[in-house]
């Protein structure tokens, strides 16, 4: 027997509402809006300032959208891992709105913060690391916690040089400069090199050429700090009470390209080596960067061996010319010269010879012959005249 048609209809609704009341869970909690802690952090040291780095928290530690975020808290200690922030050494600025945490592009947005050491930290610490976090805080200046942290020696840094300068030369670009002797000196495994770099003009980037000790005066710069009470930063910034000898360095770039503009400037790099560790280095301040134009205004090397040779008696009367062969990588070719005793010397060749010799067909008997040779590089630059040989056409 089937049951009425009206029951039926009563039991799927029944059915229907319990399998809707099953899929209703409690109440979600209010977010936190916490910001999630960033794990991009970096730092990069130059002279006394460090540059930190990171991306800006776009969520928050329950996976919903930052919708108010606060500060940024800078945090530093001497510890190698910090457990909290203490007392930040800075903050960052909120951002206005929570689109600012990603471009027009949809990509996350940077941020950066730039810290500045001590030269007391410096002079303490010489050989230690400095330990640096970042804490995200929402608009209650509240937390989830530190971000991964990133470490920079506290080795002390030294000014540029004075006076750098470039001179072009036959050999390349010389790099000149005078090297004042500071009041300071390499503590236990501390040295200082002189770096130099190079960028093309149009280019933003900087090669480095290389670079060279560095010497440094004969104190310690503990002890002008201490002897002089004054702080790190007055010992290095002025030196005025202390005995100070100059001498002059340079360097030889030969890797330019002749009729090109280069940029050049130069630093001093701190190099920190203790046994066991991989070497920590931090560059000081850089030069003011200096513009030179590689004009070549130099001619090729004069040719030297010069020989000539009469070609003999019962032939079509010639002499032929021979001379040692230039390897200079610009040499474009060369010309030869004749005159006879008393008068003005003439170019024999219309083209640049290739070759290091010349046969002479203009050549009448019974008068003597004087030549020399020169070279020419690819921009024209004409070298002196080689020493002269002289040959006898007889009769």
């Amino acid at each position: 027997m089937k049951p009425p048609m009206g029951k039926l209809l009563l039991g799927l609704a029944a059915l229907a509402m319990l399998a809707s009341c099953a899929s209703v869970g409690p109440p979600l909690p209010p977010s936190l809006e916490l910001p999630k802690p960033p794990s991009d952090l970096g730092a990069q040291r130059k002279g006394d300032r460090v540059l930190l780095t990171w991306t800006v928290p776009s969520v928050t530690t329950d996976r919903q959208r930052v919708r108010r975020p606060g500060p940024t808290w800078i945090c530093r200690g001497l510890d190698p891992i910090l457990s909290q922030c203490g007392t930040p050494v800075g903050e960052t600025s909120p951002l206005p709105n929570t689109v600012a945490t990603k471009d027009s592009a949809g990509k996350k947005v940077s941020a950066s913060y730039t810290d500045v050491l001590s030269a007391q930290l410096e002079v303490s610490t010489p050989t230690g690391f400095v330990t640096y976090a970042v804490e995200a805080l929402n608009r209650n200046r509240r937390g989830a916690g530190l971000s991964n942290q990133a470490h920079v020696t506290t080795a002390p840094t030294l000014p540029p040089p004075e006076g750098f300068r470039a001179e072009v030369t036959k050999e390349g670009m010389e790099l000149r400069w005078t090297q004042p002797s500071l009041p300071v000196k390499p503590v236990g495994p501390v040295a200082y090199h002189l770096r130099f770099y190079r960028r093309a003009e149009g280019s933003q980037a900087s090669i480095s050429l290389g670079e060279q000790e560095y010497a440094t005066g004969v104190r310690d710069l503990a002890e002008a700090v201490s002897e002089g009470q004054k702080s790190g930063e007055d010992v290095l910034s002025s030196g005025e009470e202390q005995p100070r000898s100059v001498s002059t360095g340079k360097f030889l770039d030969q890797s330019i390209e002749w009729e090109k503009t280069y940029y050049y400037r130069a630093t001093v790099v701190t190099v920190v080596t203790e046994a066991g560790k991989l070497p920590a280095q931090v560059e000081g301040d850089d030069t003011p960067e200096i513009q030179v134009w590689a004009h070549d205004t130099f001619p090729p090397t004069v040719p030297s061996g010069l020989q000539a040779v009469f070609s003999g008696p019962g032939q079509q009367a010639f002499i032929d010319l021979i001379w040692a062969p230039l390897t200079e990588a610009d040499l474009a070719g060369y010309n030869v010269y004749r005159h006879e005793p008393g008068s003005t010397p003439e170019k024999l060749n219309s083209d640049l010879l290739k070759a290091p010799t010349y046969r002479d067909m203009k050549v009448v008997k019974g008068r003597t012959y004087v030549y020399s040779v020169s070279a020419v590089d690819v921009r024209g630059n004409e070298s002196s005249r080689s020493e002269e040989a002289s040959e006898n056409a007889p009769q």
